[in-house]
């Protein structure tokens, strides 16, 4: 472990199975689940560098908005609203169908990683020799409900901001500006490439500088451009739009790189998959799926942005505050263990090829 006063060395050149592994957690993370894509780097990287490597999984994100923005900017150029009510709205659905194929068929092939090997081991000598075996679930909240709660706090603000930024803006440019869809679109297509650049980027400067302080500069900064967001869009002006979206993306991506390894750091191995899983999906339902849908309801009850961005900047506050608590996690060992009396015995998150301890038991 690094102290915090010392910055890691440069990031290792990764070996050919390790690049595999990013690659195939970036497409689980674009397609099938958070939880066991990020797990899947986090535990498979060093303490030193894991900021970097497991924010490619965050990159998925990106990368996803990417290729179906691309396709929607393509099919608005090519076909008339009529013609994709039609039929043409079969088309992204088609081709996401192949990449939640592709995603199942690598999450099925990657084989667990060492620490939880590890402990699923000694959680199965430890039910050889007597010790009661608890449900992940029900562990992880009776020993790391704090962790719970910190990790939806952390995510909430990044969550809400990323769904106001890039899918509430179609309803806004379109309905509220009168502005074609396709302005719309092509600034966020912009704006991901930039986000999919800056999050490996956010990730491995947490390594240096730390988790909280990179997730603070998202967070804070998101605050203020809560209001700055919309009064940009109002210029209704493309490239002033470009800029509104980038630069939100991008303190997006301070909160989003480093929230893979910060999350992953809460938690012992026995609860971890349960742990942050469980806060992630919680933040994901209570934020951003309602996140436009409290924006519309926003935008049409006072016909005014200003009640969107207070609620923005109210997510991020949260967040901020929920960051200032925590601990700090930068170098922590994944390896450690959960109580050893009483622990839970972890489950199988892939059914891989290397061979798994008797107990599977949840």
């Amino acid at each position: 472990m690094t102290s915090p006063a010392s910055a890691p060395a440069p990031a290792a050149a990764p070996t050919p199975s390790g690049i595999r592994r990013i690659v195939a957690a970036s497409l689980i993370g674009t397609t099938i689940e958070w939880g066991g894509a990020v797990l899947l780097v986090s535990e498979h990287g060093d303490d030193e560098h894991r900021g970097f490597w497991a924010s490619w999984p965050q990159a998925g994100a990106p990368g996803g908005n990417l290729l179906a923005t691309g396709v929607l900017a393509l099919l608005a150029a090519v076909q008339s609203d009529e013609a994709f009510l039609a039929w043409g709205w079969r088309i992204p659905f088609l081709l996401s169908g192949v990449l939640v194929m592709i995603g199942l068929w690598i999450r099925i092939s990657v084989s667990e990683s060492p620490v939880f090997l590890e402990a699923q081991a000694r959680a199965a000598r430890q039910a050889a020799a007597g010790v009661e075996a608890k449900p992940p679930v029900a562990e992880v909240f009776r020993t790391n409900w704090r962790g719970v709660l910190t990790a939806i706090g952390t995510r909430l603000g990044e969550n809400i901001s990323y769904y106001v930024i890039t899918a509430f803006l179609l309803v806004y440019v379109t309905s509220h500006l009168g502005l074609p869809k396709s302005d719309g679109l092509n600034a966020v297509l912009i704006g991901s490439a930039v986000h999919f650049a800056a999050i490996p980027a956010w990730g491995a400067l947490s390594d240096r500088i730390g988790r909280r302080p990179v997730t603070l500069i998202g967070s804070v900064g998101m605050i203020g451009w809560a209001f700055a967001f919309f009064a940009m869009l109002d210029s209704k002006s493309f490239p002033v739009i470009v800029a509104a979206v980038t630069v939100g993306l991008l303190l997006h991506g301070a909160m989003y790189g480093p929230q893979a390894a910060f999350i992953s750091e809460m938690f012992a191995t026995e609860v971890r998959y349960s742990g942050a899983s469980m806060g992630s999906q919680l933040a994901s339902i209570i934020g951003g799926a309602l996140a436009p849908i409290v924006a519309v309801a926003l935008l049409k009850n006072y016909g005014s942005s200003v009640p969107v961005s207070v609620y923005l900047g109210a997510a991020a506050a949260v967040t901020t505050l929920t960051v200032l608590v925590a601990k700090e996690t930068r170098g922590r060992s994944l390896a450690r263990e959960h109580a050893p009396a009483g622990g839970s015995v972890p489950a199988p998150r892939t059914t891989g090829h290397e061979p798994v301890p008797a107990d599977k038991s949840t």
